[in-house]
């Protein structure tokens, strides 16, 4: 067997090398960033503090808003850290992680728009019974449920990443560390790991995707059935946002894993990384805060306090 030095640095290739190109996209990142802490902020203050927004589609909002705080936040400063010092290595316990951290706050996002597509449900479908039904005790339920499942997906994944050796080359294409790029330059056989991805990964992606988009289904079905453009149009308007957030956030998600990691697609898939880390825990609030009155009206008596 082959004496191989293992090595306990990687370095992130980062999105560019030309120090213009980086100064500009540090500016550029570092206003995106700063605009999702303040925009999810503002979000789950308004939830907190203001009492007509203490409702089950708010609650799980507030939880959205921390979550893409969180999410922005496992590779946003590193990634801005990069572009002003120029150091690019990260050593393999912070890379690992780092790895944690995103797969923690990703499962947890997609199964809490699972929620949020739930609570929709039983508002347009059983409106008769929806405080019963989304009690706070429910809610709180769901909550801690859709939290300690990320914990235990993350960890099953970190667990199995750390049976995997690296003896070089030690570059990843990418400003922060994801599974494809790790499983390109270890030098260890990652079957089990990649089998894992897809079998678990791929298990949970598509339950939570049918928890989703079902109850659509006869939600759409309802709506339809609302005497009255008005009704249809307000009940709609409570839909399109979610639906919008969760068109986005699967369609980035899977073009990170589904496509393929080589040089001729390294472009493309520091793109979707960019989309999925940093525009997309933007995005959220952003849709939800522009198209939505309650949230607009809340944002007014607070500034009017």
């Amino acid at each position: 067997m082959r004496n191989l030095t293992k090595i306990t640095t990687l370095i992130l290739v980062g999105l560019s090398d030309h120090p213009p190109t980086m100064n500009g996209l540090f500016v550029l990142f570092l206003l995106i960033y700063l605009m999702t802490l303040i925009t999810n902020l503002i979000i789950f203050f308004l939830v907190l503090t203001d009492y007509n927004l203490h409702n089950p589609m708010y609650f799980f909002l507030s939880n959205l808003a921390v979550l893409d705080m969180s999410y922005s936040s496992v590779s946003g400063p590193r990634m801005l850290f990069d572009l002003v010092t120029k150091n690019r290595s990260i050593s393999l316990p912070a890379c690992t992680a780092q790895v944690f951290f995103f797969l923690y706050f990703a499962c947890s996002e997609i199964l809490l728009l699972s929620a949020m597509s739930y609570d929709r449900y039983i508002a347009i479908c059983h409106p008769l019974h929806y405080t019963q039904i989304m009690s706070w005790r429910m809610c709180s339920r769901l909550a801690v449920i859709i939290w300690v499942l990320g914990v235990i997906y993350s960890l099953v994944h970190t667990l199995c990443l750390l049976r995997l050796s690296f003896c070089g080359p030690n570059s990843i294409h990418s400003f922060f560390c994801e599974l494809p790029h790790l499983f390109q330059i270890t030098c260890t056989d990652p079957t089990i790991n990649i089998v894992l991805v897809f079998a678990f990964g791929g298990s949970v992606a598509l339950t939570a995707f049918l928890l989703t988009f079902l109850p659509y289904i006869r939600i759409i079905s309802t709506i339809l059935h609302i005497p009255g453009k008005t009704g249809k149009m307000k009940a709609f308007s409570t839909c399109t946002s979610h639906l919008l957030v969760v068109f986005i956030f699967y369609g980035s998600v899977i073009c990170i894993y589904l496509v393929p990691t080589s040089k001729n697609m390294f472009g493309i898939n520091k793109l979707f990384s960019v989309i999925t880390a940093l525009i997309n825990p933007l995005l959220n609030p952003l849709i939800y805060s522009l198209r939505n009155n309650d949230l607009k009206a809340a944002f007014r008596r607070t500034i009017n306090h």
